[in-house]
């Protein structure tokens, strides 16, 4: 298969929202790498799933065969994304990151979610 095909057949590498979430998830991988090691199999690996799920969930609903089930899947990215966030407040209350790093993340997901919800939004 050529490759202009077989980009073809995997349309959620046209999304905007996935390029979005993909980067997200890498500059998190980037930012978790300062976590202590202690911390390797509860909040880094928790932070990891999460970040991961957001563009998984995009990818996963973008194959489903009706928008409804595409919707679902973007929720649960929404889900996923909320939970990063969440775990970024908990590594900031133990001072695992600064406040500048926990703000800039915030922002990223603020304006990722909003992408999200007007994609979800604009499908019929």
């Amino acid at each position: 298969m050529a490759n202009g095909q077989w980009r073809r057949m995997f349309r959620f590498e046209e999304l905007e929202i996935w390029k979005l979430a993909i980067s997200y998830a890498d500059d998190i991988y980037n930012l978790i790498e300062k976590l202590p090691i202690n911390e390797r199999y509860n909040l880094i690996g928790q932070i990891k799933r999460a970040a991961l799920s957001i563009s998984n969930n995009i990818a996963e609903g973008s194959g489903t065969s009706t928008t409804k089930n595409f919707k679902s899947f973007l929720d649960i990215s929404i889900a996923s994304l909320l939970e990063t966030v969440n775990l970024l407040h908990f590594a900031r209350r133990r001072d695992y990151i600064s406040e500048n790093e926990r703000i800039d993340f915030y922002q990223k997901a603020e304006k990722l979610v909003k992408k999200i919800r007007a994609f979800k939004n604009s499908l019929k």
